[in-house]
């Protein structure tokens, strides 16, 4: 690997794969909660509405720790940062593996969530240690890990918990996540001529309070119900307090996310992307798990287990992980500024194969290959373009501000999922109808659509209003000039966008 120096040191050739394993296992830890719910909530003699929470708490501290790490890791403290961030994970990993109780659990899980904000502080370290040859790379195999992770943390943990009990599946979460801070201790290095600047403490309150709420709403949902008084007033005061945080983020000097950067059309397709390709993504995940493991008695389904139903995810994993060896492919031989459609439009064909094929489990690994082509091309090349278009003091900033809205995607196709079934299942069933199934992925291929369109439709409108204001913009010169220096080195600042 070439270095800075011209040689490369063990240190340096370790530091990619070292960046990858923790972004995976984070990923792996993240979704530890899901497999086991139901088992979790037998041992620990609560409803299966509080065992959620094994879920819901990690993704809502993750919401709120993943722009604030994003903010710290741009300053000169990224390692001391990155390593606290793992060394918290570690503890919420031992403290959710011992017997203590279902609140004790609950505590670790929260802990974990933590380390949803590593993977971006992962692809700015890559960013900046990284030699000129190898960052385009790195940055999209950092994000395709965060994605391929889930597939592989479902089979995973569903097969330890089966085996060994559900404590013996977050010590596996300890074991993995004790090594990967070893292994970031070793290798990870300074970060350098980094410029101090203060956190933004309101805009952190204001944020945390907004996402708390937005995604108690969609999480919670389904058992609160999605008419109720107490859903629709957290709703309407997350909303305020997000009108209040976008405010204050446009005003102060000093901003936990630089909203600026939006106006700039490459940052802005990226970001609505990441949000809406969220969404496609999680409620596809969450229709084929509930369709594999429905008993065949309803007319419908498998009925396979729990183990099962996690390795229909391996595909995805697979494939999505293939994907970042494509994308460099695609490119060349189209266009940098069609890779995201692309991409949506491959998300599209496997949301099409659920709809019309899903009565034998090899065609639900067919569909969860191809979904991981589609959102693996879409999400490999999402960094890249935010990395080569924001300054190098924003970049954790930014890539932490899309990874955000990735996981409020997740959320919202989780709980698009549910609340579909939900209204296809008759007063006093347990399962929903066929068709409510059905219906979902006609919701799902319409998400597709939409972000697929948008990443064409989008550039252009902010193209032609740049031109209005005195700017001649060619956007997809834009997208394939981001794409092509973030692959060789110097990284410009791209305004509202590229002069001819």
């Amino acid at each position: 690997m070439e270095t800075p120096t011209g040689r490369s040191t063990r240190r340096e050739r370790a530091l990619v794969p070292v960046l990858v394993f923790l972004s995976a296992v984070v990923a792996v830890i993240s979704s530890l909660g899901a497999p086991m719910i139901p088992t979790i909530a037998a041992v620990d003699h609560v409803s299966l509405a509080e065992a959620q929470w094994s879920l819901t708490i990690t993704m809502l501290v993750g919401a709120i720790a993943t722009p604030v790490l994003g903010r710290l890791g741009d300053g000169p403290d990224r390692r001391t940062v990155t390593l606290a961030a793992a060394a918290v994970v570690v503890l919420g990993s031992v403290l959710a593996a011992l017997p203590l109780g279902f609140w004790w659990l609950i505590a670790g899980r929260a802990l974990q969530g933590v380390g949803v904000g590593l993977t971006p502080l992962a692809i700015a370290t890559a960013r900046d240690a990284l030699p000129t040859a190898a960052s385009r790379s790195a940055v999209a195999l950092l994000s395709i890990t965060t994605v391929a992770g889930v597939g592989l943390g479902y089979p995973i943990t569903g097969l330890i918990a089966q085996s060994f009990g559900i404590h013996a599946g977050f010590w596996f979460g300890a074991v993995i996540s004790g090594l990967a801070l070893l292994l970031a201790v070793l290798v990870l290095p300074p970060a350098k001529h980094r410029e101090r600047r203060p956190l933004d403490v309101p805009g952190t309150v204001l944020l945390s309070l907004a996402l708390v709420g937005l995604l108690l709403v969609l999480s919670e949902g389904e058992s609160w119900g999605w008419a109720s008084g107490r859903l629709w007033t957290v709703a309407a005061l997350s909303v305020l307090l997000l009108t209040a945080w976008i405010r204050h983020e446009l005003r102060t000097a000093h901003p936990l996310v630089d909203l600026r950067s939006l106006r700039n059309p490459v940052v802005l397709s990226a970001d609505v992307a990441g949000l809406v390709a969220g969404v496609g993504m999680y409620l596809l995940i969450s229709l084929v798990i509930r369709y594999v493991q429905t008993p065949t008695g309803t007319g419908y389904g498998l009925g396979a287990s729990v183990v099962v139903a996690g390795l229909v995810l391996l595909p995805f994993s697979a494939v999505s992980l293939l994907s970042s060896r494509l994308v460099p492919v695609l490119t060349r031989r189209t266009s940098s500024a069609l890779v995201l459609p692309i991409g949506c439009g491959v998300s599209l064909v496997s949301m099409l194969v659920f709809l019309l094929a899903r009565d034998h489990l090899w065609e639900h690994l067919v569909v969860m290959g191809i979904a991981g082509l589609g959102v693996g091309c879409t999400f490999a090349v999402m960094p890249g373009l935010i990395v080569a278009a924001v300054p190098a003091q924003e970049v954790g900033s930014a890539v932490s501000f899309n990874q955000l809205l990735r996981t409020i995607g997740y959320s919202t196709g989780s709980a698009l999922c549910g609340a579909v079934l939900q209204a296809h299942t008759a007063p006093g069933q347990l399962l929903p109808a066929d068709n409510g199934y059905r219906d979902a992925a006609l919701i799902g291929c319409a998400v597709w659509v939409v972000i697929g369109l948008t990443t064409i439709v989008l550039p252009r409108v902010s193209a032609a209003a740049a031109a209005r204001n005195g700017v001649r913009v060619d956007e997809e010169l834009m997208v394939e000039e981001s794409i092509a220096v973030a692959g060789e080195g110097e990284v410009p600042v791209l305004r509202a966008g590229a002069e001819r």
